[in-house]
Order: C-alpha cells, then structure tokens, then sequence
C-alpha cells in the first residue's frame, strides 16, 4: 500500500496519541517513501542505513510535527538533513583518502571538465549570483573583497551566495 498524505498524516497524528499499529504502519509506509527519496541520490548499498537513520529522527522528532501540517514535507526536511549530514560524512573520508595523493601525476583533466561544467552551471544563474560565488566560493576571496569588487554591500553578496548556491543545486538535482 502507498499511503496518500492525507492517511500518512492521520497515522502520524494516531502514533503521537500512542496507537502502536498506526506507527507501525506509519513507519512502513516511510519506509518505502524514504527509500524511493534516497534511490538516485546515494549508492543503493548505502540506502538502507540512510532510512534507518531519518525513520530513527522521525522517532524522536514525533512530538514535534504538527498533525494541521502535511506529513511529507515535514518527512522530508529530515530526510534532505540526513542525506547532507551523509555528504559530509562521505566526503570527509574521502578528504582523508586522499592526504597521501600524489598530486604531481594528475594529469589535471578532470580538474578541466570539473571547471567545464561548473561554468556552464554558472551560465545559467543570474550573473550577480555567478560573479558572488566565483569570488568567494571558488577563488576563496573575502565577502568584504567581493563587495569592493562588485559594488555591492556584504550583506548583498551573502545573499547573492546563498541564492546562487540554492539555485545550483535545485540545478543539479533536476540534473538526476
């Protein structure tokens, strides 16, 4: 069965009142939801400890959720803090696999492509939002530098960044 939201929120407001088969249901039903979010966003050998982790917030966050609200946004703002939290977690250790690279026989070409398509990235943002996470982001200049350079205030360039950022990465998750 694939629960609608109007059943997912209903089961979730039982479960807060104590109903042991509505949460199970409940975490059944999130279950299979969770895994249909996590498919194309992580290795599927890592899928399973992914559900676990956010049907585990989901358990202690219950109290939380507001039964008047829709159920699956709320389920899926834990979802979408624990897939970054992995992110994190991956790249860490990649970080750390990587300390004994020897850079000197890289041949640099999949720097080059990565930049390719970071460009074109860029090109399809707003150029004020581009300019902002190029300065800052990408050649590592200071928020003050990037205002002198664009004429803007910090606080504009801050919000050109975070814009900018958001807008990339609805990009690349419309990508997969």
């Amino acid at each position: 069965m694939i629960a609608d939201e109007a059943t997912l929120r209903r089961l979730m407001a039982l479960s807060q009142k104590g109903d042991r088969g509505a949460y199970r249901v409940l975490l059944s039903e999130a279950s299979g939801w969770l895994e249909r979010y996590f498919r194309h966003k992580v290795p599927s050998a890592q899928t399973g400890d992914l559900v676990q982790e956010v049907l585990l917030a989901l358990h202690h966050k219950r109290a939380t959720f507001d039964p008047s609200r829709p159920f699956l946004p709320w389920l899926a703002a834990i979802a979408r803090y624990r897939w970054v939290d992995h992110l994190r977690k991956v790249y860490r250790r990649q970080e750390e696999a990587l300390e004994d690279y020897d850079a000197a026989s890289d041949s640099g070409e999949e720097a080059m492509m990565a930049r390719i398509s970071l460009g074109r990235l860029l090109q399809q943002i707003p150029a004020k939002q581009a300019l902002a996470i190029e300065l800052v982001k990408i050649e590592g200049h200071s928020i003050r530098d990037a205002a002198t350079h664009c004429g803007q205030s910090e606080a504009a360039i801050k919000v050109n960044i975070h814009r900018g950022l958001k807008r990339l990465s609805g990009l690349i998750e419309k990508a997969d």
